[in-house]
């Protein structure tokens, strides 16, 4: 089953139970869904680009609640914490960050990297191989951490 048909399903079930913020998440993944098929790529997305769209929710919702936490708005930082949540559900299990930092370690080996000067392409190849399983940031922190050592 497509995630279109998942998000679809999910919706159905959030309308029946009332669930007014799994709606409002629901709605938001449906709606970028339409807007990357109609913006010209087609009118089937890869999964890869399904994820990318996914996590690119996700992660604005996570920005927002850290700003609105930032501010002093629990209230608001809240729903969209759960909407996140709602959205990762339709994500690829994450790795922990032990597991990213094997393959970070794995990675940096197998290139020869030295340096700082070698994150960029650390972070290329870790980030493609990691692709949907990890946040961007967390791989980012944690190769620049194994880079200064």
């Amino acid at each position: 089953m497509g995630l279109q048909q998942e998000i679809m399903t999910a919706m159905k079930t959030a309308m029946k139970a009332k669930d007014q913020t799994a709606l409002a998440a629901l709605r938001a993944v449906k709606s970028e869904l339409l807007l990357a098929k109609t913006s010209g790529a087609g009118d089937d997305l890869s999964e890869a680009d399904e994820i990318k769209l996914l996590q690119k929710l996700v992660k604005q919702r996570k920005d927002s609640a850290a700003i609105f936490n930032e501010q002093g708005r629990e209230d608001l930082a809240e729903p969209e914490l759960a909407q996140a949540a709602i959205i990762e559900q339709f994500l690829p299990e994450q790795l922990s960050e032990e597991e990213i930092e094997k393959v970070v370690v794995m990675t940096i080996d197998n290139i020869g990297a030295s340096g700082m000067q070698d994150m960029g392409k650390v972070m290329g190849i870790v980030s493609k191989e990691l692709a949907g399983q990890a946040d961007g940031k967390t791989i980012s922190a944690i190769v620049k951490a194994k880079l200064m050592n």
